[in-house]
Formats: C-alpha cells, sequence, structure tokens
C-alpha cells in the first residue's frame, strides 16, 4: 500500500477526540483541517476494530480471497 497522509497516531488521536466531544464531526474535521467525510471513515474503521466479530469477517474473506 502507498502512504498515507496522516499518520495513524494522528487518525487516533482525530477519533478520540471526535468520540470525546459533543461538536459535530464535520466541525471536528474543519478545525483539524481535514475533510470530514474522512473523519467519519476513521471513526468507522476504529469502530469496527473494535468489534472482535470485524477481525473474523476480515479474517474469512482473506481466505475466500485466496
Amino acid at each position: 500500500m502507498g502512504a498515507y497522509k496522516y499518520s495513524a497516531e494522528s487518525r487516533a488521536d482525530a477519533v478520540a477526540l471526535a468520540r470525546s466531544s459533543r461538536r459535530p464531526v464535520s466541525r471536528i474535521a474543519a478545525e483539524l483541517g481535514v475533510n470530514h467525510e474522512t473523519l467519519r471513515q476513521w471513526i468507522k474503521t476504529a469502530e469496527n476494530a473494535e468489534r472482535p466479530e470485524a477481525l473474523a469477517e476480515s479474517t474469512k474473506d482473506a481466505e475466500i480471497a485466496a
């Protein structure tokens, strides 16, 4: 895969800020200088990573693809 514009740490910090704030995601994204849909995707990815069944699904998909 290619290089990311934002480090994993930056993405994690942005997700943590969005989760802890009562402000809209679009406002937080604007303050951070990222697209609001990008921040929404980071949040969605973080939520999926926290679900144990998400890991099982991705492993199953990888096995099927192989």
